[in-house]
């Protein structure tokens, strides 16, 4: 395998299948043979000759139309990319997924041409890198009252204002910056506007203020920055209709590629759990036949073509000229059940290992911390949960209809699994459901939606055998939810009495 780099041109020669191969291996090198993943992982940042290692052959060239001298920009193969970054090395696909959804697509879809054309050529021929910062520190999960504001003048913007918790903090080239327009009054116009800022002009540097000890994907940096910069007229995106749609319209597709990350993840942990049970003796047997441990590399294995059928699911979906500004209810399903398999993959390998995984040089524990902030990022699951709640009762209201199976029938993104699971889900949910109801429901949704999503896997000649196990997967919790959901509660947070277990105790020897 050849470790130097190449020209964009020749590597966009390449057939597809060779240059995700070759990148295969290439990581696998720098991880396994030129360094020791394990070691890296337990350090802040990543060594710079590994970075450039791996940027040398110019893999985020595969997010870049052919226009702008990428590989095409084709979600298929940008999801693969992801899968085979993420099987190596959680925190380098993220870095890559950022890249991606957070700032090369807005930039295709979005920038003003001209603006386009130079930044893009100059980010794949120099090997830049771009993130997206929206995240204020007091302004987490409710962006859209962010108080970063900007000022118009006659050739630029004046954006000032703090943001935080941006993936590649510190490293990054380029940012796009969301700000509010300050209006005359010195109030904040409603709408959100982003803004491409370039770090190597002398006007548009971003103070880095604190650099963040993150709890895991210790390969990536994060952190409190300062905005105060101005930026050329030129490098403000243009939305289609308001800035808001344009927010959501990226990280709605943001969200419908989180499986690219998360199918080679799994597919890594489920690896580790095989190869580990297979070699492990307890009680003078192979763990590997033990039937709960047959059990959890099952979930393990349902888990990966759950996010293998989510990765074709957003391949025929989440193409660039598609809006998906309105489809936030499939996105949030996609976002929060695949994070959530990750976690939970996450803590069935280390269960399976044991006390030697419980370490943060072994990969069972680093998965675990790695995995965790995918369920908060982009979007807080329990949050995101409620949003698909919230989506399927103003859908039922809108129908006038209280039946939970006629609903799911009427919903594309449920209508397959619907009749299969008609027995479980025929049933009358009431309206004005409590915030934690809307949150079970949600659960609930994006578990229907991939079943949906196992069933048109399983139409395109995927293994039958994997899909029905993940079928029997999302069964069961789809079981176990609906108990839930049907189960009345309304206990709520009770403040502490004085008197504790202990006093039932001393009364009770009174007797």
């Amino acid at each position: 395998m050849n470790q130097t780099g190449s020209t964009a041109g020749h590597l966009n020669q390449q057939p597809f299948s060779s240059f995700l191969q070759n990148f295969k291996e290439k990581l696998h090198y720098l991880f396994h043979i030129r360094s020791d993943i394990d070691e890296l992982s337990t350090r802040r940042g990543m060594p710079p000759f590994i970075l450039r290692e791996i940027m040398a052959d110019n893999p985020l060239s595969t997010f870049v139309s052919e226009q702008y001298s990428g590989r095409g920009g084709l979600i298929h193969e940008g999801l693969s990319l992801l899968s085979a970054a993420s099987y190596e090395s959680l925190p380098l696909s993220l870095g890559f997924g950022i890249n991606w959804a957070l700032f090369l697509q807005p930039i295709g879809k979005y920038a003003p041409e001209e603006t386009r054309q130079n930044i893009l050529n100059n980010f794949l021929a120099q090997r830049k890198m771009g993130g997206l910062m929206i995240t204020e520190p007091d302004y987490g999960s409710d962006a859209l009252h962010m108080k970063t504001f900007y000022t118009e003048y006659e050739n630029d913007y004046h954006l000032q204002g703090t943001k935080h918790w941006a993936g590649l903090t510190g490293w990054a080239d380029y940012w796009l910056l969301t700000a509010r327009r300050q209006t005359a009054d010195g109030g904040l116009g409603r709408d959100i506007d982003f803004f491409i800022c370039d770090v190597s002009q002398p006007e548009q540097n971003v103070t880095v203020e604190e650099f963040y000890e993150n709890l895991g994907i210790y390969l990536l940096p994060y952190g409190r920055n300062r905005i105060d910069v101005r930026i050329p007229k030129a490098q403000k995106l243009e939305p289609k209709t308001t800035g808001i749609k344009m927010m959501l319209d990226l990280l709605h597709r943001s969200r419908m590629q989180f499986p690219g990350m998360g199918l080679g993840f799994l597919e890594r942990m489920l690896d580790e759990a095989v190869s580990h049970c297979q070699q492990r003796n307890v009680g003078g047997r192979s763990l590997f036949s033990y039937d709960q441990v047959q059990h959890r590399l099952s979930q393990i294995q349902g888990a990966t073509t759950i996010a293998s059928a989510m990765c074709l699911n957003s391949s025929l979906k989440a193409d660039l000229n598609v809006d998906l500004s309105a489809e936030g209810l499939e996105a949030n399903c996609v976002k929060t059940y695949v994070t959530d398999l990750m976690q939970n993959t996450a803590q069935s390998l280390l269960q399976l290992v044991g006390a030697k995984g419980y370490r943060l040089n072994h990969i069972a524990g680093r998965a675990i911390v790695d995995s965790r902030p995918f369920q908060i990022f982009e979007g807080s699951n329990d949050i995101l949960y409620i949003q698909i709640g919230e989506a399927i009762q103003k859908r039922m209201q809108k129908l006038k209809e209280r039946n939970l199976f006629q609903t799911y029938k009427q919903l594309d993104l449920t209508s397959h699994a619907a009749e299969r699971l008609k027995k479980l889900v025929d049933l009358t949910v009431q309206s004005n459901l409590s915030q934690r109801k809307l949150n079970d429901l949600g659960q609930l949704t994006s578990r229907i939606s991939a079943l949906n999503m196992l069933q048109k896997l399983g139409a395109a000649n995927y293994a039958k055998e994997l899909i029905d196990g993940a079928v029997c997967m999302v069964e069961s919790e789809i079981t176990t939810l609906l108990a839930g959901f049907q189960l009345e509660s309304t206990v709520t947070f009770q403040e502490e009495k004085e008197a504790g277990w202990l006093d039932c105790f001393h009364k009770l020897q009174i007797f």
